[in-house]
């Protein structure tokens, strides 16, 4: 019988976000990558989603180790979720070791974790699983491709990636290892698709040191920058134009401060001698001498720059005299809220410039071209597009075809998945469960789709309760039932409509026989009927009905 390898995405599919792929093989499995993804617009009160993994649970005897590409919260944001659930070797580089560590912190989780550092060109050996790390160029310091042996052969895992000639720490990706793989037979790539619809290449990250030049040289403002604060080698470029200008440096927002500590005690970020201040001392320098870098790029609320925008940071009045560069485009789905910082900021009287106005911004996603390199030098057996939504994962697809691949040999699966390769065919036939899993507050999977529904419906429609005091020796109303609504009608506007309400569940519930209407769970369902049928009818919306029964 053939040996398989199986490969069962988990997240990542279809989706922007909680990228996880795990690999089994030999009765044995590693998972790679363990990532986030932020709430969609419909999920209320959702503080992050994070992918279902009651697989790896069933199967945690077979684990061997978790492999993580990078330090970004798609790749990294769930795992203190997840080893609350499974206890699993960590195996990544040093400043996603870094990252990982503070993540850990939070949860109280530093001591139960078991972190291993491993440098680009090592290969880690787990279970059946030789692991190896690839340097790769990428928006974060320290990222790394995998190729994951096995006696079937290699699988090149690309991760997030980029072909960066001239990048900023100076360490090329290694295209040669990629070619190497590729005289030795690649058995599968599973490869990045998130910029797969634009032709030609990813721009260096040094053109955009190059309009930072070009912003600081002359201006006599004090100058606000905002970029991701995982792009270190971005925060690296506007610490050297600010001395290169003779301006000092502050840092504001929690998690700026912590990647910036993190990666200059790794010495993944130099910052010239005495450029560095306190952002309550660099105020009392002239304007013209002051640079602040603060997280905000994607308008989140509780962000430095959303909070300087709306006049509430402790520490920085926005005003005529300064200039905000947002280095950063935004996400999908951001941009109204990342549009209303700007327009605040604006009305401040801000000279604000974003990335529609300069270069500002570079991707840290490989487009076709760079694409087509890599899979050039691997020349896969079999290809299995990650990391992007159906129009991403399918044009991979053409990509692929276009370059003589057989279409049979590629596979544009779902999350759950299972893909098994034999070294002659791809099927992908079965499923394990996947999911999301909201997080909310310390709730990790309490909240599903019923009570999202319901915050759904009060968000939209707002809510009515009818209180109902009924005698509890015969069960005949005491009084006219009370009406109260929130979200849903002005009530000094509306009490003809409220009355009609009072009318209709009291005749509910005198309409009711008298054993019925002894169970409250019968009234509650008859009067929610009742009002919800009636508002359906006269305003055509839907309130969330609660009725509550009170006996004395």
């Amino acid at each position: 019988m053939a040996e398989k390898l199986k490969i069962i995405p988990l997240g990542g599919l279809n989706e922007i976000g909680k990228n996880m792929t795990v690999y089994e093989y030999g009765g044995e499995i590693i998972v790679v990558d363990c990532g986030m993804a932020f709430p969609g617009d419909d999920m209320y009160g959702i503080d992050c989603v994070i992918p279902d993994v009651s697989y790896l649970v069933k199967n945690r005897s077979r684990l061997r180790g978790l492999f993580i590409t990078h330090g970004h919260e798609d790749h990294i944001g769930a795992i203190p979720y997840v080893l609350k659930q499974v206890n699993l070797p960590i195996y990544c580089t040093r400043l996603t070791a870094g990252l990982i560590k503070l993540k850990l912190q939070e949860h109280g989780l530093q001591n139960t974790a078991k972190l291993i550092t491993v440098e680009a060109g090592q290969t880690v050996k787990a279970g059946k699983f030789q692991v190896e790390f690839i340097h790769v160029n990428h928006s974060i310091a320290d990222s790394a491709a995998l190729a994951i042996h096995t006696r079937m052969g290699a699988v090149v895992h690309t991760g997030d990636f980029k072909i960066d000639s001239t990048p900023i720490d100076g360490e090329v990706i290694d295209l040669a290892r990629f070619g190497e793989l590729g005289k030795e037979g690649v058995l599968a790539l599973l490869a990045d698709s998130t910029n797969v619809e634009r032709p030609g290449y990813t721009m260096s990250e040094r053109a955009v040191g190059k309009t930072f030049m070009r912003q600081f040289s002359g201006c006599n403002k004090r100058i606000i920058v905002t970029t991701f604060a995982s792009n270190v080698h971005r925060i690296q470029q506007v610490i050297d134009a600010a001395a290169a200008c003779g301006r000092k440096v502050a840092v504001t927002g929690r998690s700026m401060e912590n990647i910036m500590r993190v990666s200059t005690e790794l010495g993944y970020m130099k910052i010239p001698k005495g450029t560095l201040m306190e952002i309550n001392r660099i105020k009392g320098l002239p304007v013209q001498q002051q640079v602040i870098i603060t997280t905000g790029s994607q308008g989140e609320e509780m962000s430095a720059l959303y909070r300087m925008a709306f006049s509430t940071h402790k520490q920085i009045d926005i005003g005529p005299g300064d200039k905000v560069i947002i280095s950063a485009s935004a996400i999908p789905g951001n941009e109204v809220t990342v549009g209303r910082v700007i327009n605040e900021l604006f009305r401040k009287g801000a000279d604000v410039v974003y990335d529609k106005a300069d270069m500002l911004h570079v991707s840290g996603h490989a487009c076709q071209e760079e694409l087509k390199i890599i899979h050039a030098l691997t020349k896969p057996r079999f290809f299995i597009p990650l990391h992007g939504e159906q129009r991403m994962l399918q044009i991979h697809k053409r990509v692929a075809q276009s370059m003589g691949m057989d279409p049979r040999h590629i596979c544009v699966a779902e999350n759950g998945s299972v893909i098994e390769l034999t070294t002659k065919h791809l099927k992908c036939e079965n499923t394990v469960p996947a999911g999301e899993v909201f997080v909310d507050g310390s709730g990790v999977g309490d909240v599903g789709a019923v009570v999202l529904n319901d915050r759904k419906l009060l968000a939209e429609d707002g809510m009515v309760v009818v209180v109902l005091s009924m005698s509890g020796y015969d069960s005949r109303l005491l009084c006219e039932p009370e009406i109260v609504t929130r979200g849903f009608v002005y009530v000094k506007e509306s009490e003809e409509l409220l009355q009609e309400l009072r009318t209709i569940a009291m005749h509910t519930v005198e309409g009711m026989p008298n054993r019925r209407r002894k169970d409250d769970a019968e009234v509650y369902r008859s009067v929610r009927s009742a009002i919800s049928s009636y508002l359906y009818k006269h305003t055509k919306r839907s309130p969330m009905v609660i009725p509550m029964i009170t006996r004395l």
